[in-house]
């Protein structure tokens, strides 16, 4: 997004407070308030407003500034004439890019280990180790068959972003579930309500079990009916990179270690629905790492 700069906020202190100031919050709700009701938005109370994040404005208007970019990244891309983006515009825009690529893969992942992590769940974390340690060093990421599953299946759970997905419908009308919708009417689902809403396909649906991916029937209509990342011209643009991004981090913990639900965690693992991101409800989540033998 930026070259030269990006953020090193596991080792910078002064990254990390950007990072902490832009997501670990309760209130990425109401930036929703006042983008729908944008001329009663500076009457609302104090309440209604989402935390301001002056650090990360800061940060990327500092970024949007630079005049020596390197080629390939977005904020070259959105400072070029043609994009006819103001300097705020195209530093506002990495910021959205920023926020959506940091509490999503981070949330998934959270949910993914405590999972994992569970005592019932454990044989699910020993047949992966076990995929992973078999690989050669080499190996590319798509080669593994059950990383793949868990992750689906994790997604499938509890899915980073929980709102509902509007879309116009297509000129000429279309019949959904027996009824007819006009044209143009606004539409929506949520991955949530998708991923549960047919137990034929997805029998037991609050379970977590990754070896319903492996099955070879219903493998097609799984697949249709997943949408973490919504589906379509209009779908996450990021998937790819976020699929990467825990593919890896899976890859070196769980070929290196067990993880267990830590004794003293005691912070509520419920996911609470930010409508537009979804997270652990005690925003925290303990875990113990134990060197496979």
């Amino acid at each position: 997004m930026f070259s030269p700069g990006g953020l090193k906020s596991l080792d910078n202190a002064k990254d990390y407070e950007i990072m902490h100031e832009l997501t670990y919050h309760q209130s990425l709700q109401k930036n929703l308030l006042e983008y729908y009701l944008p001329a009663l938005a500076p009457y609302f109370p104090k309440f209604l407003h989402a935390r301001s994040a002056p650090k990360a404005n800061q940060y990327v208007l500092d970024m949007a500034a630079q005049t020596e970019l390197d080629n390939h990244s977005l904020m070259e891309k959105l400072k070029r004439k043609e994009s006819c983006l103001e300097l705020v515009q195209a530093a506002a825009e990495c910021k959205d890019h920023m926020a959506a690529g940091i509490d999503t893969t981070g949330d998934g992942l959270c949910f993914l280990m405590w999972e994992l992590s569970q005592p019932q769940n454990l044989g699910f974390q020993r047949r992966l180790q076990e995929e992973l340690r078999a690989a050669p060093p080499d190996a590319p990421l798509d080669s593994y068959v059950y990383l793949d599953s868990v992750i689906k299946e994790a997604l499938r759970c509890a899915p980073p972003i929980p709102m509902s997905l509007p879309r116009y419908v297509p000129t000429g009308g279309r019949k959904i579930d027996g009824f007819f919708i006009p044209e143009h009417t606004i539409v929506s689902c949520q991955p949530y309500s998708v991923h549960r809403v047919n137990e034929r396909v997805f029998p037991e649906p609050d379970c977590f079990n990754p070896d319903r991916w492996l099955l070879e029937e219903g493998a097609a209509e799984r697949n249709r009916l997943f949408f973490s990342f919504a589906t379509g011209g209009r779908g996450c643009t990021g998937k790819n990179l976020a699929l990467v991004e825990m593919k890896m981090l899976l890859r070196e913990v769980y070929a290196l270690y067990w993880t267990t639900v830590a004794s003293d965690m005691t912070a509520s693992m419920k996911l609470d629905d930010q409508i537009i991101s979804s997270r652990p409800e005690g925003q925290s989540c303990r875990l113990v790492f134990n060197e496979i033998a």
